[in-house]
């Protein structure tokens, strides 16, 4: 017997696209109300270009949510040839790092954009935010508060009664400055001061009770190390750091859409103060988060999860950060299809995590080369071919995509197929492996099977076979015989023994942690209740040879089983680990479903 012979081609690598830029590849999004918004602010002259800003804190690493606001607001900069800073809001030293700022800086540039020199931080402008504290100190808009944290929360009101002002809310602005400095010059201990905003204690939105503007922590900062000893709260530095960077549309989630009229009040004060044009400031608009199924996005119960053991870390491929996406196999690409799928609302809905699958699924469809890989091995011996003897047998790359090329499978007269791929008693509508039936070897021939041996427990240990050769050319995978059957096979002496992660949900419902129908009225329960127990499978699995130069990232798809990158952190020369991404399908069903108990 003779066969062909091809080349391998292991994997195509993603290209970075140009600043602010997606990839080509991504889809044109459709209209939405801030699209409507910025056209407006155009034509009308409000601005003269679009400046928008992805502002995390350096405290975790970023998750899916981020990635539909990093897509949104570097996006619409890229659609208005604007620009889109990169900003970090490191207010908070006890809780800031900079691993954290350098893992969110490789996961924007991963999901394909780059915000070129505008990269700031908020300590950028510590100098200036005290600058404008200070001026709204003298102005009267702005008070020192001696009060302890439970007194200024007990104070406070509530959503029907409004809140008490401070005994300390009359003093006059020059002991209130007095107060500050001496705070920022460190005379005074954590908690002993605050200063605040002198707003309206009746206000009915909470948010403008006279906020606290800045704390006292005597803490190092990850960049200005010892230099400051107070530190500006989110909400006062927020808006001011928009302003100074002349950001014209500041795009937020809905929770801080209470927020917006102190937003707006900070930056008209200090804009009072002869600091910024007030015909040019900033404006927010906030849209609808991204609420996933079997998920949590919750940073504290990411940390709970880590800090339990149930997952390995920030990076685990169960986890839905974006480094942990990255080690799973997702793409930059399917993350953009997927936000301009879901769209941009002002309603907040949960979507079903089956159309983000379904997103990385269509992506990976049209870029991962094709390969075999045996997961659950089962000795298929060839009697009419001869020990040593081996034959090359052509397999396409793609089947849609004829410029991958084609690759070369060796074909022994020792092979491993899929288990489930043989049946001695086969069910209705097996069309595979059975008893003197007759399949199809993919890219090789048709098999006849002969016998079969079982081990001491009964189970199938080995199945014979014959094949039959094309006497037209003498090439395997000619049409002279007509088969139902088609399966996978891995030549046993050169196929590449490998371990296989078969990822699942971390989840088995919907949303963890939520009450369920059954559940006594008294019962509360956690959300790693719901954790799935087979969210990982490890299994050693042999895959066709030419995978052992996989590289880490290489993605591909696994015939019959699913799709699969070689892991960022586990893979050496010779020796990848593969991932599974996803399955080539939405076959998911709850585990109680699959008899698994939860």
């Amino acid at each position: 017997m003779r066969g062909g012979s091809g080349k391998i081609v292991v994997s195509t690598k993603t290209t970075m696209s140009a600043p602010n830029q997606p990839t080509p590849s991504a889809p044109i999004e459709a209209k939405h109300f801030l699209k409507h918004i910025i056209e407006d602010d155009l034509a009308s002259g409000r601005v003269a270009g679009v400046v928008t800003r992805f502002p995390p804190e350096p405290n975790g690493y970023l998750h899916y949510g981020h990635a539909k606001s990093i897509c949104l607001n570097f996006g619409l900069a890229a659609t208005y040839q604007g620009r889109c800073h990169l900003r970090l809001d490191d207010t908070n030293p006890s809780r800031e790092d900079q691993e954290f700022v350098d893992a969110i800086e490789a996961s924007v540039r991963w999901l394909g954009f780059d915000w070129g020199k505008h990269h700031h931080f908020a300590s950028d402008y510590f100098e200036q935010f005290y600058q404008f504290a200070e001026a709204l100190v003298q102005a009267g808009h702005a008070y020192v508060d001696s009060q302890s944290a439970d007194e200024i929360r007990a104070h406070r009101g509530s959503l029907i009664n409004p809140g008490d002002d401070s005994p300390f809310r009359g003093r006059s602005p020059q002991e209130n400055l007095a107060l500050l400095r001496e705070m920022r010059a460190g005379q005074h201990p954590d908690g002993s001061h605050v200063l605040r905003a002198k707003i309206d204690m009746a206000s009915p939105n909470l948010n403008l009770r006279d906020p606290v503007l800045y704390r006292i922590r005597h803490e190092s900062h990850h960049r200005t190390g010892s230099a400051w000893c107070i530190y500006p709260l989110y909400d006062y530095a927020h808006p001011l750091s928009d302003a100074i960077e002349g950001i014209s549309h500041s795009i937020c989630t809905l929770e801080f859409e209470d927020h917006r009229p102190l937003y707006d009040w900070v930056v008209a004060r200090v804009a009072e103060a002869g600091f910024f044009n007030p015909a040019s400031l900033p404006h927010q608009y906030e849209f609808s988060r991204l609420n996933l199924t079997y998920l949590v996005l919750s940073k504290r119960k990411l940390v709970d999860l880590i800090k339990g053991g149930v997952v390995t870390g920030w990076d685990d491929p169960r986890m839905p950060t974006l480094v942990g996406a990255r080690r799973r196999g997702y793409t930059p690409e399917g993350f953009r299809r997927f936000v301009d799928q879901v769209g941009v609302s002002k309603s907040d809905g949960w979507i079903d995590i089956s159309v983000l699958e379904a997103a990385m699924r269509d992506h990976l469809n049209e870029v991962a080369p094709r390969r075999v890989a045996v997961l659950d091995p089962l000795r298929l011996e060839v009697e009419n071919l001869a020990d040593g003897e081996v034959i090359d047998c052509d397999a396409a790359n793609h089947p849609q995509d004829p410029g991958q090329g084609h690759r070369t499978m060796p074909f022994s007269n020792t092979l491993w197929i899929e288990r489930d791929d043989f049946m001695v008693t086969p069910s209705k509508g097996f069309f595979r492996l059975t008893p003197g039936g007759r399949v199809r070897l993919k890219y090789a021939y048709v098999a006849q099977c002969t016998g079969y041996e079982t081990d001491a427990n009964g189970l199938v240990s080995v199945v014979r076979v014959k094949i039959f050769e094309d006497s037209k050319s003498g090439t395997p995978g000619a049409d002279l015989y007509k088969v139902k059957g088609n399966i996978h096979w891995v030549s046993a002496a050169h196929g590449l023994r490998a371990r296989v992660r078969l990822y699942d949900r971390l989840f088995a419902q919907p949303h963890p942690g939520a009450r369920r129908e059954g559940d006594p009225p008294e019962f509360e329960r956690d959300f790693k209740d719901d954790l799935h127990p087979a969210s990982l499978t490890e299994i050693e699995a042999v895959l066709e040879p030419g995978l052992a130069s996989a590289r880490a990232e290489d993605r591909f798809q696994f015939e019959r089983h699913g799709y699969f990158v070689a892991d960022l952190q586990d893979s050496k020369a010779q020796q990848p680990v593969f991932n599974r991404t996803v399955t080539l399908r939405d076959t998911w069903s709850p585990p109680q479903q699959r008899g698994l108990q939860t």
